[in-house]
């Protein structure tokens, strides 16, 4: 399909000289749950300030563009009102950062003000709500900020980047490009805000700020969901079988929403010394991530010499599935299931990658597989999580998931057998990794799910 730039014509920040409200945010972004170098002492500079205009001239609109020293640009949206009796003690304005002379700044996504600037700025289909009604900030988030419009005339959610990446953001151009071509399970955007600024070399940079998409109401998130199950001892099986073809189907809408470069397809003819040359890249690529990860965790390095030999039943692989787009961090958080209709139905979310991945690693093509390999760990989670008493719940589970998406391929899903473990162990030992620095007392569950893979390998 045709591309679509919808980061054209950004709205521009210019340079502020340092003020009160700086001095405020470097104090107030630090303790944020979405600051993404925490227990670092970052020092934060303000590369630009773009302002919003209000539509009812209520309050000064602002987003500060704030860049750390590793380069990453924050967004900091911020509302100034004039201070008023609900501006103190305990019942306060929701999100106040601070008080300041004569007013007091509120984090932008509390504030209406915001949200009515934001849309007045945004670029659209022709789709996006004309009324709000009330807004509300979705709690817990960690790397972004949602805000709820249940009460707009198309109800919808808004999502604001709190680190903004260079160029089109994924989960801008996914979800659009998957609507645009027809498929359901992805909910649409509404509007999209470019913002643009120019770094210190004086060159221009452009990245979306935020989203506005539809909102899928009755919804529940997909862990909350599998850890209830879980917990109360009742099958997920019928739920995992649909997962299973739901994430089929967004693997093909991919392949025809956004094909690979340069083949016109993902799935072009490739020969034999290509296909080759493809298996051996990708078994190159998983034993150098098990190398990385076994010179982090001491638990990896003892079972390094078992992982190497599980990788060695791909040698004999005759290829891999060609590459593709990818969700790329696709796990039971990252779906809905809607109570509407028959049964409802899934919906995909989030398809701005690994957190932690750059804009090319965001945007790579990569194998398919990988998705459900995720989604199989993201099992193994909720039956941890959700205490799942039987062993059965999650053996049925994730065999459900994998014949949900064979069923949808119509058993031409390449790799299974033997891709498929190879790709979740890569993954369990990346959860490994991460839980060893982050959550030392969630690491039992990726070790007994290597555990059980290098077991299945022998």
């Amino acid at each position: 399909m045709a591309e679509v730039d919808t980061t054209a014509g950004p709205v521009l920040g210019t340079r502020v000289p340092d003020d009160a409200e700086l001095d405020t945010l470097r104090s107030w972004v630090p303790s944020q749950r979405w600051f993404p170098e925490k227990g670092t002492d970052a020092a934060l500079d303000r590369v630009a300030v773009v302002d919003l205009p209000d539509p009812l001239d209520e309050a000064a609109v602002r987003v500060h563009l704030l860049a750390l020293p590793s380069g990453a640009v924050l967004q900091v949206p911020t509302v100034r009102r004039a201070a008023t009796g609900e501006d103190a003690g305990p019942a306060a304005r929701p999100g106040v950062i601070a008080p300041l002379p004569g007013g007091v700044l509120v984090d932008g996504p509390h504030d209406p003000a915001f949200v009515r600037a934001w849309l007045a700025a945004a670029h659209d289909d022709g789709a996006a709500p004309t009324r709000t009604g009330v807004t509300k900030v979705v709690e817990g988030e960690q790397s972004n900020t949602s805000v709820l419009l249940p009460g707009a005339d198309r109800p919808a959610i808004l999502k604001v980047f709190r680190v903004v990446t260079l160029g089109p953001n994924p989960d801008v151009e996914v979800p659009l490009a998957l609507a645009r071509a027809g498929w359901a399970g992805v909910p649409r955007p509404l509007a999209w805000l470019p913002g643009g600024w120019e770094r210190g070399d004086g060159s221009a940079a452009v990245g979306h700020l935020g989203v506005l998409s539809e909102l899928v109401q009755g919804a529940r998130d997909g862990f909350e969901l599998a850890c209830d199950h879980a917990r109360a001892g009742t099958s997920f099986g019928d739920l995992a079988e649909d997962l299973g073809r739901t994430t089929a189907q967004m693997h093909r809408a991919l392949r025809t929403a956004i094909p690979v470069a340069g083949t016109g397809h993902a799935h072009a003819p490739r020969n034999e010394t290509e296909r080759h040359t493809e298996v051996r890249r990708v078994v190159r690529t998983l034993r150098e991530r098990a190398e990385a990860a076994a010179a982090r965790v001491p638990e990896v390095a003892a079972r390094a010499e078992a992982v190497h030999a599980a990788y060695d039943r791909l040698e004999a692989l005759a290829s891999v599935p060609p590459l593709q787009r990818v969700h790329g961090d696709y796990h039971l958080g990252q779906v809905l299931r809607s109570t509407d209709g028959d049964g409802g139905r899934w919906y995909v979310l989030d398809f701005e990658g690994e957190p932690q991945a750059s804009a090319d690693e965001k945007t790579r093509p990569d194998l398919a597989l990988r998705d459900l390999a995720g989604m199989l760990r993201s099992l193994d989670y909720a039956a941890a999580v959700g205490e799942a008493r039987d062993p059965a719940w999650l053996g049925d589970a994730r065999d459900r998931l994998i014949a949900g998406y064979e069923h949808e391929t119509g058993g031409a899903a390449v790799g299974l057998e033997v891709l498929l473990p190879a790709l979740e162990l890569d993954k369990a030992l990346y959860e490994v990794v991460y839980e060893s620095g982050n959550r030392p007392d969630w690491l039992p569950i990726p070790l007994a799910g290597v555990d059980r893979l290098l077991g299945h390998a022998r």
